[in-house]
C-alpha cells in the first residue's frame, strides 16, 4: 500500500508543486496593439508634356504661288448663329475653316497628329506673312484653332491676296488653298 501511496503522494505533489511554479513565473504582458497603417498618399503623377509635332518633308517652293493647288473646294454654310467657309475634299472633312460666329472670327486647321494642339499656325498671302499659336477645340483632338477681331488686317490680306493662301501648321503639310470668294463673305458677315 505504500507503493501506491507514494505514487498518489507524488503526483499530487507534482500537481502542486508545477502549480505553484507557475505562479512563481510573472505573467507575460500582452502584446503591444499594432500601430494603424499609416496612410501614404501617392505621389503625384507627372503631367506628361505633350510629344513635339513631327516633323514633315516638304518640298520647298521659291515662291509659294508655285506650289500645286492642295485638293478640294471651298462651300460656304450659313448657319443659326454662324457662317462657314470649309474648304476640302468634301465639307464633312473639310482641312480648313473660316468661321465667324459671336463677333470674331476662327481659322481652324484639320490635324493628323493631336498630341500636341498648340501649335504654331502660319498663314501667309501676298502682302502678310503671320505665325498664330494655336488651341485645342474640347472634343475635336483633330482640329486646332486660332481666333481673333474681326478687323484684323490679316483677314484682308487674305480676302485680296492674288491667287492663294499658304496655312501651315506645325507637324503637318501645308495648304496650299485658292484665295475664293467664300472667305470675303464669312468675313463680311462677321463685320
Amino acid at each position: 500500500m505504500k507503493a501506491i501511496y507514494f505514487q498518489a503522494a507524488g503526483a499530487i505533489a507534482l500537481t502542486f508543486g508545477l502549480g505553484a511554479l507557475a505562479a512563481c513565473v510573472p505573467a507575460s504582458a500582452p502584446p503591444a496593439p499594432t500601430p494603424p497603417p499609416v496612410e501614404v498618399a501617392p505621389a503625384p503623377s507627372p503631367t506628361p508634356t505633350p510629344a513635339p509635332p513631327p516633323v514633315v518633308q516638304e518640298p520647298v517652293f521659291a515662291n509659294y504661288l508655285d506650289a500645286p493647288q492642295t485638293p478640294g473646294t471651298w462651300t460656304y454654310l450659313a448657319e443659326t448663329n454662324e457662317t462657314l467657309a470649309l474648304y476640302g475634299t468634301s465639307p464633312q472633312n473639310a482641312d480648313f475653316i473660316v468661321r465667324c460666329g459671336e463677333g470674331s472670327i476662327g481659322l481652324g486647321r484639320r490635324v493628323s497628329s493631336p498630341a500636341n494642339p498648340d501649335r504654331i499656325m502660319t498663314v501667309k498671302t501676298e502682302t502678310t506673312t503671320r505665325q498664330l499659336q494655336t488651341q485645342a477645340i474640347p472634343g475635336r483632338p483633330d482640329l486646332v484653332v486660332v481666333t481673333f477681331n474681326a478687323a484684323d488686317p490679316l483677314l484682308d490680306a487674305m480676302a485680296i491676296t492674288k491667287g492663294r493662301i499658304a496655312i501651315g501648321v506645325e507637324g503637318e503639310r501645308t495648304l496650299y488653298i485658292p484665295a475664293w470668294v467664300e472667305i470675303s463673305r464669312v468675313i463680311e458677315d462677321c463685320r
